[in-house]
């Protein structure tokens, strides 16, 4: 069996959905075919501005039956793709001629394991490991989990009615996504989260080598999915407790072995920290939540180049090494060169962003006509809740590329808002934004103007001073 279909995208994904509406609105008359692993695929929703370039949306699951009538879905995996005779092959042996090819096949959770009790352990992408999750917290006391990223973050501090054993390799919590001092912010908020208290501001600068790490007192002690993906779903374990607990946080730290308990059929843990020391848990399972990797589970004719982080390699509009093949999402790797204020990460934002860009690149080739990089792609942004917070991150937020050479300015009011700029000589190059700042638009275009904001010192982040209008 075969069929024909000029636009080929592979992957029910945000960026594999992205790319197939993107195309039936550049070219509405062509036959586009989406390929699928599930009837259930992501697309977004509720796309809303925070700044001029920079959105928040929602990840809503719908069946490929609601997705446009110009997008036909066939549900099977992808097997093999001859890119030389344009044609794909599916699991079942299923035929597909192509003129072009997106593929959106995400990533792959990695799981930690040592090759035994691999049943313990489960990582979170999909909706269907959510609902194992679910399960098994039905008569669950004790959980660890392990990874410092948005989803081990929001576990952590979700989960109700269960001992929490959240063990990180760095010296602060959510070290993917926000600095030490964001870190401390989030945690005190948490645990005066019904204690009113009187919001104090202050604001620091420091060069970049001053920056340390909290102290390390507490190191001894104890899919893709949308965003807000948790407030969708019961995370109550079987503990006797009520409510939400706060996790126990192991800093510093790695599982060094484990091993089930034959008459209590729970795991073992031992834990290792940097300073040597060993710590023995106890728990029901571990949620491993230590990142992604590209997942590319096919063959082809001509070997595709691979980045070092084992994605597609693909350029600044989205195409391989393989002739009409393109690639976008967790699936590939920017290999062009990136703009001042933008580097890759594996989120939903880029894979809608990428997706977008792939089917506006296909639809010009097929057109015949010149198309140029979205604009975009010169400002990283990402916008996401972390522990009930809004946060928006721009730009070098972290420093990112940066070395040494910059300052830190910093103003946090507790409970309410953590602001953070990273300001390289003069010029604002990245920020993170915690709360209801407000800045992001006006932080937007102080990294893309590279207004020299010199002159205003500390001034910048004084709260008696409202820089949206000044800068407006």
């Amino acid at each position: 069996m075969s069929r024909d279909c000029i636009f080929l995208v592979v992957g029910g994904g945000i960026a594999g959905v992205s790319c197939a509406e993107t195309l039936a609105i550049c070219c509405p008359s062509s036959s586009i075919l989406l390929l699928t692993e599930s009837r259930i695929v992501k697309s977004v929703t509720n796309l809303v501005p925070v700044a001029r370039y920079l959105h928040r949306f929602d990840v809503r699951e719908k069946n490929v039956n609601e997705l446009g009538a110009s997008i036909n879905t066939i549900v099977d995996q992808l097997e093999y793709i001859n890119s030389r005779e344009h044609w794909a092959r599916t699991k079942k042996g299923l035929i597909l001629k192509y003129r072009y090819i997106c593929v959106c096949t995400g990533g792959a959770p990695k799981l930690f394991s040592s090759g035994q009790a691999e049943s313990r352990i489960i990582g979170i992408r999909d909706t269907d490991s959510v609902l194992e999750l679910q399960r098994r917290l039905l008569t669950a006391k004790d959980v660890l989990i392990l990874g410092n990223g948005g989803i081990a973050s929001e576990l952590a501090y979700e989960l109700k009615d269960v001992n929490v054993h959240w063990v990180v390799k760095d010296s602060h919590i959510s070290a993917t996504f926000v600095d030490p001092g964001a870190a401390e912010f989030f945690q005190l908020a948490r645990s005066e989260l019904d204690v009113p208290t009187v919001s104090e501001t202050a604001i620091k600068r420091m060069r970049y080598g001053e920056v340390t790490p909290p102290e390390e007192k507490q190191s001894k002690q104890g899919a893709a999915l949308g965003p807000d993906w948790h407030t969708n779903y019961d995370l109550s374990g079987g503990s006797t407790h009520a409510g939400k607990l706060l996790p126990k946080i192991y800093y510093k730290s790695h599982i060094e072995d484990y091993y089930v308990l034959p008459e209590q059929g729970r795991l073992s843990i031992k834990l290792g920290h940097e300073n040597g020391a060993q710590e023995q848990l106890t728990c029901d399972f571990i949620v491993s939540a230590t990142g992604v990797e590209p997942r590319h589970e096919f063959a082809t004719d001509v070997p595709p180049n691979f980045a070092d982080d084992g994605g597609l390699s693909v350029d600044e509009m989205m195409r391989t090494n393989l002739p009409d093949v393109y690639a976008a999402g967790d699936v590939c790797s920017a290999a062009w060169e990136p703009a001042p204020h933008w580097f890759q990460m594996r989120l939903w934002t880029q894979a809608r962003q990428m997706g977008s860009m792939a089917g506006r690149s296909m639809a010009a080739a097929y057109e015949g006509e010149t198309v140029y990089q979205d604009f975009c792609f010169e400002l990283f942004g990402h916008v996401t809740q972390l522990f009930g917070f809004p946060v928006v991150l721009l730009g070098r937020f972290n420093g990112q590329g940066l070395g040494r050479d910059y300052e830190l300015l910093v103003r946090c009011t507790r409970n309410k808002e953590y602001i953070k700029f990273v300001l390289q000589n003069g010029r604002l190059r990245g920020a993170i934004l915690i709360g209801d700042t407000d800045l992001a638009e006006t932080c937007e275009n102080l990294i893309l103007n590279g207004i020299d904001l010199e002159p205003y010192g500390d001034d910048i982040l004084n709260p008696d001073i409202d820089i949206e209008d000044y800068f407006d």
